[in-house]
């Protein structure tokens, strides 16, 4: 493959990554916040939803799988505080 194609390759798989990366990082901090002020039903349900983009982005190889395994965890166990908490 030229260098050519090879950075316009780059540049395509940077700019669908970079979309699913931010959108990976929003939801992330939206559960986080959820979990400190909103209630236990919000915050199953927005955990639940971050789970779900974790996985999808490990499945594309955008995140390594053990940093999604690692960050579903803390949310879980931020979850079951929360949720044993109220």
């Amino acid at each position: 493959m030229s260098l050519q194609r090879a950075a316009r390759v780059n540049l395509r798989r940077f700019l669908r990554n970079r979309s699913v990366k931010r959108s990976l990082r929003t939801s992330r901090t939206k559960a986080q916040r959820v979990l400190s002020t909103g209630t236990a039903e919000e915050a199953q349900i927005a955990v639940k939803q971050t789970i779900t983009d974790l996985d999808i982005a490990a499945r594309k190889g955008i995140i390594h799988r053990n940093k999604a395994a690692r960050t579903k965890s803390r949310l879980a166990k931020k979850l079951n505080a929360t949720v044993s908490a109220a």
